[in-house]
């Protein structure tokens, strides 16, 4: 490995605990991702001359530190600064290495939760997180959810703006600040898992970059806040859905659908870590979500599927975050536990909601639904309206497959 592969390399595993360490002494998140990157800069220069530390992580964060305090000394006093910061920055030299694991750990919690503040808008928060916390660059960014370049970094631009100008402490908040601010990191680490496992747009099905940059999140947060039920749940969610992503395409990139995916090729380390942190979840959204991909997870075979219990998570769920598409994933459920007939209703209830209007699983599902009924014409209608509706290529032509088929 080259000095400059090394560089890139360290800095995409540290880039994070840097961010977060500087941001601490400058409060400004922005300006801590720019000294992050003078760091990185002054390693590909002097590396390939000196050759690669050994701590090249703790080298990194050295550097990134003394010219946090290199600035600090320009921008304000000496004194008016140790008021603000609480320590001596005179008197205590940068470590040579991250001095105390459990204050870079903090500074890793407080960079998420600023990230993921709700003075961005949900696209901002995305852009900011996966550049911050997850050190992907702009363009991988932009690739991951097929939008421009320049659309994603005036995004992350206007967020480290957004951020300044609010005046948001980059701190972790308490009390019911807390649980909304929570509830957002939970939201973003989920969308961007989603949108891996089920791109909404595009040439490929799944993303799998995407989804395990979303599970390493979840994982450092629940590492973070161990005490947090539901961010075990979510971390269970992921850990299940994760064990079968490579069996949700064939060889071509083709879906294929649950019933016909090849469980013995399902992740079993996965899915043992998604029920050992099922175990620590709790009652809410996501530890519903993931006690329903632990059935899945337990099914030997698609016709051992405890679909019953599947049914009542649904409703609960519903209880706990009302959504037509909950209802609609209790329909599925329902028709799998007591026949195609039952659910025809519950789906057809759902016709008239304009969150659905769009949404192509409406009448995917519908069209199963009537497949199995054997009304044909009814179901081909169904299943090529659902492929008019998605965007991205591949549903489309198993939807309209199916179609044919009928």
């Amino acid at each position: 490995m080259s000095a400059a592969q090394a560089v890139e390399a360290v800095f995409r595993i540290e880039s994070a605990r840097i961010i977060a360490s500087v941001a601490r002494v400058v409060r400004d998140v922005g300006i801590a991702e720019e000294i992050a990157q003078d760091a990185l800069v002054a390693a590909l220069e002097q590396w390939p001359k000196a050759g690669v530390p050994d701590r090249p992580g703790a080298w990194l964060m050295t550097t990134a530190k003394h010219r946090a305090i290199d600035l600090v000394r320009r921008k304000e006093t000496y004194a008016r600064k140790l008021a603000e910061v609480g320590r001596s920055l005179e008197d205590v030299p940068a470590p040579a290495e991250p001095a105390d694991p459990e204050d870079i750990d903090d500074d890793l919690l407080r960079l998420i939760f600023t990230s993921c503040h709700p003075v961005l808008a949900t696209e901002a928060r995305i852009a900011l997180t996966l550049r911050l916390m997850g050190g992907l660059t702009t363009q991988e960014i932009a690739r991951a959810f097929l939008a421009s370049e320049a659309t994603v970094a005036q995004r992350i631009v206007r967020a480290k703006r957004s951020l300044a100008k609010a005046g948001v402490p980059f701190e972790v908040p308490y009390g019911a600040d807390r649980d909304a601010r929570l509830s957002s990191v939970l939201e973003v680490i989920y969308l961007v898992f989603n949108e891996g496992y089920s791109a909404t747009a595009g040439d490929d099905l799944v993303r799998p970059a995407l989804c395990e940059d979303a599970l390493r999140l979840a994982r450092v947060l629940a590492a973070l806040m161990p005490e947090e039920p539901e961010v075990h749940g979510l971390v269970a969610l992921l850990e299940f859905q994760a064990s079968r992503i490579a069996t949700r395409t064939g060889p071509d990139g083709e879906p294929v659908l649950l019933a016909d995916q090849n469980r013995s090729r399902w992740n079993r380390m996965l899915i043992h870590r998604g029920a050992r942190a099922l175990g620590r979840a709790g009652s809410g959204p996501y530890s519903v979500q993931a006690a329903i991909a632990g059935c899945h997870a337990a099914a030997v075979r698609y016709e051992d599927t405890d679909w019953p219990r599947i049914a009542v998570l649904y409703g609960r769920l519903a209880q706990l975050v009302p959504s037509p598409v909950v209802e609609l994933n209790r329909a599925v459920a329902v028709s799998m536990a007591d026949g195609p007939a039952a659910a025809l209703p519950l789906v057809d209830a759902l016709a008239g909601e304009p969150a659905l209007c769009a949404y192509h699983l409406l009448p995917s599902v519908r069209g199963d639904l009537l497949a199995r009924l054997g009304r044909t014409e009814e179901a081909r209608a169904e299943f090529e309206r659902a492929a008019s509706l998605t965007q991205n290529a591949r549903e489309r032509t198993l939807l309209l497959g199916r179609a044919a088929r009928l």
